[in-house]
């Protein structure tokens, strides 16, 4: 019978396939340009532009998905409250407590952000704080707190600049490849490949992120719940913002997957149904960030 405890176990071992799959799909684009190029150096300028970027987003990442979100540091005397109950759930979690802000928006959210437990931040809306019971909001920062303890920050921060590099790296490898022409190219089959891998190599390195993100939401949720021990909490949470409609003003792409609901609103076919009541197509999850509201509800009650 599945578990919270199954339910980590099981997340983290997708997570790092998931991972291995990404990592291994980024060296066989440097291996694919190398040879189409006949130039081995590519490959480990790939494999070096990736750690390079990595250590960058590394020391910055949080101090950009702060600045992005709008969010100031909570006011000790008006957010008492909130700042007291991330110290209090800090010390049940063991961790460090993370530096708490508001961001000034009546779309309920939250993120943490990052690049460590002793360098960590938290992050909540004023809707989020003003609409939720204690309770709820309990469980909210006890999944962001979650996303601290399990190093999910790090991990988002890390693949999110492996699926901009790619991107980059596909884009500069495909431009040089159309102006070079097959005149000199003496492995056909490999051009013919590396045009391929090279067109679809950002959608496939985005699809890998935004899996890499559900499986670490679920993962999330389930420490929150054995952290509080009351996941009806959570799962009341997670429909009371499900069915929000107004997205988050600052909301983008860049940073949807580190929130704790997408930024953009319970609503986004804009037919008057929230998307939580609605049919989840296989095809359209594959392009969500967060996994369909009731599944995590279902695991949490379950």
């Amino acid at each position: 019978m599945a578990t919270l405890y199954t339910k980590q176990s099981s997340n983290n071992l997708k997570t790092i396939l998931l991972m291995s799959v990404f990592l291994s799909f980024f060296v066989l684009l440097g291996f694919v340009a190398s040879e189409r190029f006949q130039n081995p150096g590519l490959l480990y300028g790939a494999i070096i532009f990736s750690v390079v970027m990595n250590v960058s987003s590394y020391w910055f990442s949080d101090k950009i998905a702060l600045s992005l979100a709008g969010a100031k540091k909570a006011d000790p005397v008006s957010d008492k409250e909130l700042i007291r109950m991330v110290e209090n759930l800090s010390i049940t979690a063991g961790l460090p407590t993370p530096a708490v802000y508001v961001i000034e928006d009546v779309s309920p959210n939250a993120f943490a952000t990052g690049r460590n437990k002793n360098h960590a931040a938290v992050a909540f809306t004023r809707g989020i704080i003003e609409r939720l019971e204690r309770n709820e909001l309990e469980g909210v920062v006890a999944h962001e707190l979650s996303h601290i303890g399990n190093k999910d920050i790090l991990l988002q921060s890390v693949v999110a600049v492996l699926v901009g590099s790619i991107a980059l790296l596909a884009d500069w490898m495909l431009r040089m490849s159309l102006y070079k022409g097959d005149s000199d190219n003496k492995h056909p089959l490999i051009h013919i490949f590396g045009i391929v891998l090279l067109i679809f190599s950002p959608l496939i390195a985005t699809l890998i992120q935004l899996a890499i993100s559900r499986k670490r939401e679920f993962l999330a949720d389930a420490t929150g719940a054995l952290m509080t021990r009351y996941p009806e909490g959570l799962a009341s949470a997670l429909r009371k913002i499900s069915d929000h409609t107004t997205p988050l003003s600052k909301a983008n792409r860049a940073t949807a997957h580190l929130f704790f609901s997408s930024p953009f609103g319970g609503d986004q076919n804009n037919d008057g149904v929230p998307d939580r009541l609605q049919k989840t197509s296989f095809i359209t999850k594959l392009f969500m960030t967060h996994p369909p509201v009731e599944e995590r509800v279902d695991a949490l009650l379950k």
